[in-house]
Parts: C-alpha cells; sequence; structure tokens
C-alpha cells in the first residue's frame, strides 16, 4: 500500500509539473512553428510527434505499475490512440497561437 502511495505521488507531482510547463510556455510562446535545436531548425510536428510518444511511453509505464491492463482494450488500438491524442495536445497548447 505505502508503494502504491509513493507512485501516486510521484505521478501526481510529475502531473502538475507537465501542466503548469504547458501553461507557462503556451502564455509565453508568439513566434513560429519552428523548433530551434542545436542551431538547426525543426518543424514543430517532428517535435510534437516526439513528445507524444514519450508521453505514451509515460502512460504505459503507469499501465504497467498500477496493474491497469486488464482494464483497457486493445493495446495497439488503445496506445496507437493515445500517441495521436497527446500529439495533438502537444501541438494545441504550445503552437495554437
Amino acid at each position: 500500500m505505502k508503494a502504491r502511495r509513493i507512485v501516486l505521488t510521484f505521478i501526481a507531482v510529475g502531473l502538475a509539473f507537465v501542466v503548469v510547463s504547458f501553461i507557462a510556455v503556451s502564455l509565453f510562446s508568439y513566434h513560429s512553428p519552428t523548433v530551434d535545436v542545436l542551431g538547426s531548425y525543426f518543424p514543430a510536428w517532428m517535435v510534437c510527434i516526439v513528445s507524444g510518444l514519450a508521453l505514451t511511453f509515460v502512460a504505459y509505464w503507469i499501465v504497467q505499475v498500477c496493474s491497469l491492463k486488464r482494464y483497457i482494450g486493445p493495446a495497439p488500438l488503445i496506445y496507437s490512440c493515445l500517441m495521436i491524442i497527446f500529439t495533438f495536445a502537444t501541438w494545441i497548447l504550445f503552437y495554437g497561437n
């Protein structure tokens, strides 16, 4: 029980950090949809896809840690839809000006 509380606290703190970061970036971003990475400009959709993939891996980890696999439907459908949702949410939060 104590380990589960620690995991849920860690998830809650991480989620709060992500939400605050998204709000801060969305308030202060008034630029074109390109991202400077080591002096080279990448289209913003590439960054959104990578962040969608990373957030999907985080969701997969949460499902595995909390033993929620039996409550979700077909895994390929669920995780591909989660990646699409996270990608679009990142686009809207960061580049929806």
